[in-house]
């Protein structure tokens, strides 16, 4: 089934369940009234809302109203927990080939992640808000995960049962910020502002045989304003599955129902600049740092510029019939004049 929160309601919003073609949805507050809500509480309202999704789907929901993505929050507007990880170990062999440096052997065995900030989200249609474009504004296009809740010390299959939803997310970076973060030794903060994600976050029995030994097997769709710019499949090296990150996440603390665990950048090895881009029969890339990378590599210097205000950036994923599965996040940079009420 799909899900959606509308931004109604409050802070946490309305849930909706939205049919299968994006097309209706129903708020369901006799159910739950949030998405946390019907988290906390799954195996007894799972049934409830799929329900409602089989009716939707049928046609014949007597209150259903219009799915309009505009006026979605992201799924979980906030949330106990965004943990992050790089499971695209071809997107951090490229940053430490850029830079002249090898890969720790670990990296291949032992997932990195960092926490992100997680007590506001960005709709998927908001934009992405700074205050100057110098801090080197980058998307990142990636997959993520809600869980319930997770044991500490997960076994991979327990961590696998805890998929909840899958979801698309925009990862934004504030690349200028993260050298002198990382100098400190103590993680991202400044350089990691609020993430968008998808309309709708969909149930993986909804993704068929796409969603296999916990990976998306799906190519994901970047468009830069107005122009292809990634399509990288992303079940095609991924080093780590989200079992594995949920596993990895657990492994000192148990994680609570709403938790949400990202790939990091979708990215498949490819050969050189020339083949890499869309343009040159290649499958192009899921943030602005790749391309710079290959940039450094083949040309001594990053060519392409971080994002300005007013580029647009589009994420979406389609199924095999060419149908949008999560919807979009489509966001413009934009100056940030204080928060909207």
């Amino acid at each position: 089934m799909k899900l959606a929160t509308l931004k109604t309601g409050g802070r946490d919003g309305t849930l909706v369940v939205v049919s299968r073609d994006l097309v209706t949805c129903q708020a369901v507050p006799g159910i739950a009234p949030t998405l946390q809500a019907a988290l906390d509480d799954w195996e007894r309202v799972a049934p409830q809302l799929r329900a409602v999704y089989e009716v939707l789907n049928a046609g014949t929901a007597p209150d259903a109203a219009s799915f309009i993505e505009q006026e979605c929050a992201s799924p979980l507007p906030r949330a106990f927990q965004w943990a992050d990880g790089s499971a695209y170990i071809n997107h951090v062999e490229l940053v430490r080939k850029a830079r002249g440096a090898t890969v720790p052997p670990s990296f291949y065995t032992d997932p990195l992640m960092y926490q992100g900030g997680s007590d506001s989200f960005a709709g998927p249609c908001d934009p992405i808000a700074v205050l100057s474009e110098d801090w080197g504004v980058d998307l990142e296009a990636e997959v993520a995960v809600v869980t319930g809740d997770v044991p500490m010390g997960a076994t991979l299959e327990q961590a696998a049962a805890a998929v909840r939803l899958v979801m698309l997310v925009n990862d934004v970076s504030l690349r200028n910020l993260i050298p002198k973060e990382l100098e400190k030794g103590f993680g991202f903060f400044q350089s990691k502002p609020a993430s968008a994600f998808s309309p709708v976050a969909v149930t993986p029995d909804e993704l068929g045989s796409a969603w296999h030994d916990s990976k998306l097997r799906l190519p994901l769709q970047v468009t830069l304003n107005g122009e292809p710019f990634g399509r990288p499949n992303a079940g095609d090296d991924m080093t780590f599955s989200f079992a594995q990150l949920i596993a990895h996440a657990a492994t000192t603390r148990e994680l609570v129902a709403g938790s949400i665990i990202g790939s990091g950048t979708v990215s498949n090895k490819q050969g050189s600049l020339h083949g890499s881009s869309i343009a040159n029969g290649g499958v192009g890339y899921c943030c602005l740092a790749e391309l710079r990378m290959y940039e450094t590599i083949e040309q001594g210097a990053p060519q392409t510029a971080y994002l300005r205000f007013g580029d647009t950036v589009r994420i979406e994923m389609t199924g095999a019939d060419g149908a949008s599965i999560f919807g979009a996040i489509d966001q413009e940079v934009a100056h940030y004049h204080g928060r909207k009420e």
